[in-house]
């Protein structure tokens, strides 16, 4: 992690992104276009291999996460609860990033790209219900992890995970170490890439960026921070309080104050995985809820339940949209909701695994090409403060999800008191 105890401070990740992204805005200012043109191929190989390791970060994570919840009526039952609640605040979440995007239009105007509307990919459009379902259900798994169909997978890999779980367990084993190995694996590629070519894909974007649009694009990135940080806090302190006081019957005031070291360490760490010790710390010694629920509840939530990487998917998506003068209606929007949804289900716990699975809801209203990897780029420039507050928003939503269920468990105890730090 790039916050280890003792670092200097010009090692950490998001000083040698801010770094680079300043350095990126001198040569592009300096260079120009010929600079842009010699440098460019860095942010290219950064999107490359964000690209290349999509699909078995999310085969893994989700696969890993589903299957090691076990089998039996209770655990069945937990499931459910755990399931509906992750699926309502992520839902939520997205909801309302969509409103924020759609009335601030922090991308309508903005300079980002030299784009034409005719030059402009055809949009993938909602037929019907019925097409979608059709969609989403691969005809051959090896096929759509090919093109890639990001639905087909996530799809896949849920159901797979859910037969893994109901397996015996002289089978079940062996196939869930395999796969939490290579979750495992995968977080340690995706943190490496992340720590070592992220500052060189940065400098690499914001030269091409700068180079060739100026500094104009950046007015844009405030507002695009803007609008984000409006979404995260409405959701943070308005959409779960209230989810926390009518689900739960508990004082929100109170969970905060009992999660304000997890929440401290989510924000340090960028990292719901890194902090997931705090969380279940706090969780059972301070909000009051029992091993039983924490232990299941909190592990599958910071590999499943991602509000704020939910958000930021949803109205990133339509950012870039508005960005490059493409005009997404209703069933268009309503899709990158539907697929932003799915998709953060598949956002490994590490920093910046939002900017990796935002391909995929890009893909899903076919959004693709150098115009929409320029944007996303730009959008890596301002990124780490707002990745540190998405994850304060996921890790804070885990631990509702954990007292609400606790409470409909018939728990007694859950945040009846402010416990304080000894």
């Amino acid at each position: 992690m790039d916050t280890a105890p003792g670092q200097p401070w010009h090692k950490k990740l998001h000083w040698r992104i801010a770094i680079a992204m300043l350095l990126g805005i001198i040569a592009g200012l300096i260079g120009g276009e010929p600079l842009a043109d010699k440098v460019g191929w860095l942010g290219d190989l950064f999107i490359r291999l964000l690209k290349m390791i999509i699909v078995p970060l999310v085969l893994t994570s989700i696969i890993s996460g589903v299957a090691s919840v076990g089998a039996g009526a209770g655990l069945k039952r937990l499931f459910g609860k755990t399931l509906g609640y992750y699926v309502m605040t992520s839902l939520a979440a997205c909801l309302v990033g969509l409103v924020m995007v759609n009335t601030i239009r922090p991308g309508v105007g903005a300079d980002l790209v030299d784009a034409e509307v005719e030059r402009m990919p055809d949009l993938t459009v909602i037929q019907s219900p019925v097409d979608l379902i059709l969609d989403i259900v691969p005809e051959n798994i090896v096929s759509a992890a090919a093109k890639p169909n990001m639905l087909s997978i996530i799809f896949f890999s849920i159901v797979l995970g859910i037969s893994i779980s109901s397996l015996r367990q002289r089978y079940r084993e062996p196939l869930l170490n395999f796969f939490e190995a290579g979750f495992e694996a995968m977080m340690r590629l995706t943190g490496g890439i992340i720590r070592i070519v992220a500052p060189l894909g940065v400098f690499g974007l914001i030269v091409r960026l700068v180079g060739t649009t100026g500094l104009g694009a950046f007015k844009a990135l405030g507002l695009y921070a803007l609008m984000l940080v409006c979404g995260l806090t409405i959701h943070l302190f308005l959409t779960l309080p209230l989810v926390l006081r009518f689900l739960g019957g508990i004082n929100p005031i109170v969970h905060f104050k009992n999660m304000v070291e997890p929440i401290v360490m989510a924000f340090s760490t960028s990292s719901s995985g890194a902090t997931l010790p705090v969380t279940i710390n706090a969780v059972e010694n301070k909000v009051g809820v029992s091993n039983r629920v924490s232990s299941f509840v909190l592990p599958m939530g910071a590999t499943v339940n991602m509000d704020g990487t939910a958000l930021y998917e949803c109205a990133g998506v339509l950012f870039i949209a508005q960005a490059m003068g493409v005009s997404l209606g209703l069933e268009q929007q309503l899709l990158v909701v539907f697929t932003a949804l799915l998709a953060s289900i598949g956002a490994a716990a590490v920093p910046s695994a939002g900017l990796v699975v935002i391909f995929i809801v890009l893909e899903a209203v076919n959004l693709r090409g150098p115009q929409v990897e320029l944007i996303v780029g730009a959008m890596l420039a301002v990124d780490r403060p707002l990745d540190m507050y998405r994850t304060v928003v996921n890790v804070f939503s885990d631990s509702c999800g954990a007292a609400i269920i606790a409470r409909s468990e018939g728990e007694t105890g859950v945040d009846e008191t402010v416990v304080q730090t000894s």
